[in-house]
């Protein structure tokens, strides 16, 4: 256990291998990862999105103010159980390609399956914590999110609690949270680009700006611009999910040491 834990300590975090882990993931495994990601989050969250569009379209008279709060409240709860879903399952093929193996769609899938309700209720503790920190001038939720980012992969991979799993994060992010911020700041500004770039390519594939918001006030957002944006939320979903598992393998082989699979590897 010594030997393995400053085997650990011997390296230090790097970027480069959490990139490559990541991407080496989706590039082994792409019908367990790209599959999960349009499964349990692009597929639901669409047809989540065109139902409550075609209700807000149709009902909004009637139902009221009270009413259309109550959508967003459930449409809220909805994308926190799913993303966490998502998240779940994206650790075990993450997991699975850094010990040297590819895990099966079906075996991915339960491991975030069969943790649902200790992910939901992580997402939400996560989402008061946050919201509380984001209130607070902004600095402490930032702060809060660097500490709290590995703790759905730790929940998974750990069979931890909610709360147990916000400590281990706390843990494994202790000593590297610059790094961890500026890995953050890297993935979201690539999603701001890739974000912007599918929406510009939309409105010009559909005519123009003008021509888009008259198309989407007549009856909300067209279905092709759903289906486009089903697919960008496949790519992104699955390359945040597998950044932030691999960024969990890195921090956890730093702070404990590799497992006892790599280390057979080493010394063998």
């Amino acid at each position: 256990m010594a030997t393995a834990a400053a085997a650990g300590n011997d390296r230090n975090v790097s970027m480069g291998r959490i990139f490559s882990r990541a991407f080496g993931t989706l590039g082994s495994n792409p019908v367990a990862t790209f599959g999960i990601a349009f499964l349990f989050g692009a597929l639901p969250s669409l047809v989540l999105a065109y139902f409550i569009q075609t209700v807000r379209a149709e009902s909004l008279s009637v139902l009221g103010p009270a009413g259309m709060i109550a959508i967003s409240i459930f449409s809220a709860v909805v994308a926190v159980v799913l993303g966490m879903i998502t998240q779940g399952a994206l650790v075990r093929a993450t997991t699975a390609y850094s010990e040297g193996r590819k895990a099966s769609l079906g075996e991915s899938a339960m491991a975030g399956l069969s943790v649902a309700l200790p992910l939901f209720l992580l997402g939400l503790l996560s989402a008061l914590g946050l919201a509380l920190g984001f209130l607070l001038l902004l600095v402490p939720g930032i702060i809060l999110y660097v500490m709290w980012s590995v703790a759905a992969p730790a929940l998974v991979e750990e069979r931890l609690g909610p709360v147990e799993a916000l400590g281990r994060s706390n843990r494994l992010t202790d000593g590297v949270r610059w790094k961890v911020f500026g890995l953050t700041l890297v993935v979201v500004v690539a999603y701001w680009i890739f974000s912007g770039i599918v929406a510009m390519l939309t409105i010009a594939w559909y005519g123009g700006m003008t021509e888009f918001a008259t198309m989407s006030a007549g009856g909300g957002m067209p279905l092709g611009y759903l289906l486009i944006n089903g697919i960008a939320a496949t790519l992104t979903s699955a390359v945040w999910g597998v950044i932030q598992t691999s960024l969990y393998v890195e921090l956890r082989d730093w702070k404990d040491g590799p497992r006892t699979e790599a280390l057979a590897d080493i010394f063998g």
